[in-house]
C-alpha cells in the first residue's frame, strides 16, 4: 500500500465507498446485486486502506457475506429464499404497476432470472 500515491489512494477509497453505497442499495433494491458490489469494494479498499478494508471485512452486517462468499462457503438458504422471493415480488410489482414499455419489462425479466440463477448456483451455508 505504501508504493501508491496519494492521488490515486484517495481515489481507490473513494471508489470503494461509492461501491459500499451500491451494495447497500441492493440491500433495499433487488435488481441491484449486493455481494459483488462489496467485493469490488474490498478489492479497492485492500489495494488502498488497510483501515477501510478491515471495517468492511469486520462490519456486523457486511462482513460474513463477503467472508463467506470469498471463501466459497455460500450463503444461508433462508437467505437465498428470502432473496428470490424479495427479487420477484419487487421486479413483479415493477413490471405490472410501474413500467409501461414492453421492451422494459422483458429487460427486468430477463434480469430477475440471471440473478435468480446466479443466487441459485451459489451453494447454501450448512
Amino acid at each position: 500500500m505504501t508504493d501508491i500515491n496519494k492521488s490515486k489512494r484517495i481515489l481507490l477509497i473513494s471508489t470503494g465507498t461509492f461501491f459500499v453505497g451500491v451494495g447497500i442499495a441492493g440491500i433495499f433494491i433487488p435488481i441491484l446485486p449486493t455481494t459483488p458490489f462489496l467485493l469490488i469494494a474490498a478489492a479497492l479498499y485492500a489495494r488502498s486502506s488497510q483501515k477501510f478494508y478491515n471495517w468492511l471485512i469486520n462490519n456486523k452486517i457486511f462482513g460474513r457475506y463477503i467472508k463467506n462468499y470469498r471463501e466459497g462457503k455460500g450463503i444461508p438458504l433462508k437467505l437465498k429464499i428470502f432473496t428470490i422471493a424479495l427479487l420477484w415480488v419487487t421486479i413483479g410489482c415493477s413490471v405490472f404497476f410501474a413500467v409501461d414499455i414492453l421492451l422494459v419489462r422483458i429487460i427486468l425479466g430477463i434480469v430477475a432470472v440471471g440473478v435468480t440463477i446466479h443466487i441459485i448456483r451459489i451453494k447454501p451455508v450448512p
